[in-house]
Parts: structure tokens; C-alpha cells; sequence
């Protein structure tokens, strides 16, 4: 008899490194239920993302932006999904509204943190014991298990899944095919940087604020040593990076490939997968590295690489574990960021 296909909804969260983090939860889902349907409602510019997950059967978009109550449009969606009968919902948002939604799509076993108030709205609900679940991995995963399951919860790595021909769309977009060889060892149609000529990715920018940024300075001196070591250099970011990646080129003397603001999320996740190694701030950009599976350094200085650490053996975490830090905070409380200025390049070059 084949296993009946529990068909689950996942109401997903809103920060590129949180949906990467919740590949997780979806892969923890189909190791437990194999034949489990995940579908996944989530903000729109994650689809992408999605796609390259391939525990995930379907995306929604979320219709509202973050932040948006939009009481009504929520009963109505609800009922909209009723017609999909989903066996269990997931909520990895603790908010009282994002568990509307599923509640008026009555899915009869609605599992989530307790949140705001969100007694009534939830009937699987689960108290968050934070000094137990300490990383934001693990509290997603674990709303995956059941509540009597032990905890802390073995949590499998994300692992975006990308296509050569994704890998070829993009090569042939941005016209770098002058930088790429076939890796025949591999897949006949993979594609890898030549020998001679490795790539780094650095990622400068962090949406949450300037307290988790790097100081410009210190990228341009790592961009400049590794394209004198014959490296190619990309920068990373959308356009709210888009000044500072122009005067870490500028500083570097325009020594970099710079794709800021040039790209859609996808086509940065798919020219990522064509680097040899990145460097970047504690972001969404480097919960993607990591689930790429690439050499990674991963910098740190407002918050708190035991919390929301890359997922990644290959990861070299760099901290300076100041007393005044993880602050959280998007800027410096006390004017300094120490706990960034004083990590030097030399301390990055070392472990590329």
C-alpha cells in the first residue's frame, strides 16, 4: 500500500536567510513523510528561491507586504485554500496575523510557537523554550517534529539545487564565458571557473543596517590582494548596495565585476553558484552561500553567529566576541562598531 501524501502548508517567513533556514524544515518534512506535499506561501521575491528547493512542490506569493494586516484580504485567501484540503500547516512567523490565513483555510492541525496570543488561531501550538532552541534552524525544525520529539532537533544543511542551464542562462546574460571551463568530471554540462582563474564573491550589504556591515575599506583592501593573486572579484547586493559596492570598486580601483543591483534574487543565486569562494556580512547573501555549499568567511558584528550561523562546514566564522556585542542593534549604541572596524582584512585573507 503506498503511504497516503500528507499535503502540509508551510506559511514561510520574511528574510531571504530565514527561507533559505527554512529548507530545513522542508527537508526534515520529507525525510519524516517521504511522500509529504509541501507547498509553501511566502513573500513573492522568494519564489525563486523555492525553486531551487526541490522538497517544494508549490509556492504561493503572498499577496501583502510585510507589515500589512489586510484583515479581510486574509479571511478571503484562506478561504481560497480551502480548496487545496492541506493536512497540517506550519507557521515559522510568530505573528497573530500570519496565522489567519490557515485558520479560515480550516486546516485542521494548525502547529506553531504560541506568539502573539495566537491561542485560538492555533491548535498544535508549541511554547518556544529559547534557552533549549537557541538557533533559528532549530526552532523551525522542530515545529516539523512532533511536540513530544526530543529537543534540541539534528537539523540536515539547506541545499539549493541549482540546473546547469540556470548556471548557462546567466553566463550568457552577463556575457562571462571567457571565465569558464566545462567540468566534465562532473556533469557535461556543470560549469566551473578555469584553473587559473578562481572567482570571489563579496556580499556588502546586510538590509537589516549599517551595524552588520564591514566597512567599505576593508572589502576594497580583500578585493584588490585576491585580484592581484589573479582572482576575478564579483560584488553582490540589490540597490540599496548599489553606493557601497561602487566605492569598494572605486576604492579597489575598479578591479571588480560589479553586479549590485543588476540582477534578480535568482540570477544572484545562480551566478553564486559559479564562485570559487564569498565573503560577507551576516545576511541573506550568506545563508545562500552556504546552502551553495561554498567556501565561505562569514563576518560578524552587531549579532550573533550562534543564533543564525551559516550552515556550512566549510563556513569560517569571524568574530571578535566584543563584551558590548551581540547588541542586535542596526547601529552602534556606542558610535564605534569596534566589533567591525576592528576585524581586520588580514584576518580574512588568512583563511581564504
Amino acid at each position: 500500500m503506498q503511504p497516503k501524501s500528507v499535503k502540509i502548508l508551510v506559511v514561510g517567513p520574511a528574510w531571504v536567510g530565514d527561507m533559505v533556514m527554512a529548507q530545513s524544515l522542508f527537508i526534515t518534512l520529507k525525510n519524516t513523510h517521504p511522500a509529504c506535499q509541501i507547498d509553501v506561501l511566502a513573500p513573492a521575491w522568494s519564489l525563486a528561491l523555492m525553486a531551487r528547493m526541490p522538497e517544494v512542490n508549490e509556492a504561493i506569493a503572498m499577496p501583502f507586504g510585510h507589515g500589512q494586516f489586510n484583515f479581510f484580504e486574509r479571511v478571503k485567501l484562506g478561504q481560497t485554500l480551502q480548496a487545496k484540503a492541506y493536512d497540517q500547516t506550519i507557521l515559522l512567523p510568530n505573528s497573530w496575523k500570519s496565522a489567519l490565513i490557515p485558520f479560515f483555510a480550516k486546516i485542521p492541525v494548525r502547529t506553531g510557537y504560541v506568539g502573539e496570543c495566537r491561542w485560538g488561531l492555533l491548535n498544535d501550538a508549541r511554547r518556544l523554550d529559547k534557552t533549549l532552541l537557541t538557533m533559528t534552524v532549530q526552532r523551525f525544525v522542530a515545529l516539523g517534529l512532533s511536540a513530544t520529539a526530543s529537543l534540541p532537533p539534528a537539523y540536515p544543511p539547506p541545499k539549493l539545487s541549482i540546473q546547469p542551464e540556470q548556471q548557462h542562462a546567466v553566463i550568457e546574460k552577463f556575457q562571462l564565458s571567457a571565465f569558464f571551463t566545462q567540468d566534465t568530471d562532473v556533469d557535461a554540462d556543470a560549469m566551473t571557473p578555469k584553473a587559473n582563474q578562481p572567482i570571489l564573491a563579496l556580499c556588502p550589504g546586510a538590509e537589516y543596517g549599517e551595524a552588520k556591515r564591514w566597512p567599505v575599506a576593508y572589502y576594497a583592501d580583500v578585493a584588490k590582494q585576491k585580484r592581484a593573486e589573479g582572482w576575478q572579484v564579483w560584488l553582490f547586493g540589490s540597490e540599496k548596495d548599489k553606493a557601497t559596492s561602487a566605492e569598494i570598486n572605486q576604492q579597489a580601483g575598479d578591479v571588480c565585476v560589479d553586479f549590485t543591483s543588476r540582477t534578480s534574487l535568482a540570477e544572484a543565486v545562480d551566478l553564486m553558484s559559479l564562485v570559487t569562494a564569498v565573503v560577507s556580512n551576516d545576511s541573506g547573501l550568506m545563508h545562500v552561500a552556504a546552502a551553495l555549499d561554498k567556501k565561505l568567511v562569514a563576518l560578524y558584528g552587531s549579532s550573533d553567529p550562534r543564533f543564525t550561523p551559516p550552515l556550512n562546514d566549510k563556513a569560517d566564522i569571524l568574530s571578535l566576541n566584543l563584551a558590548c556585542s551581540p547588541c542586535f542593534k542596526r547601529v552602534c549604541p556606542l558610535g564605534h562598531t569596534a566589533c567591525l572596524t576592528g576585524l581586520k582584512p588580514d584576518a580574512v585573507l588568512t583563511v581564504l
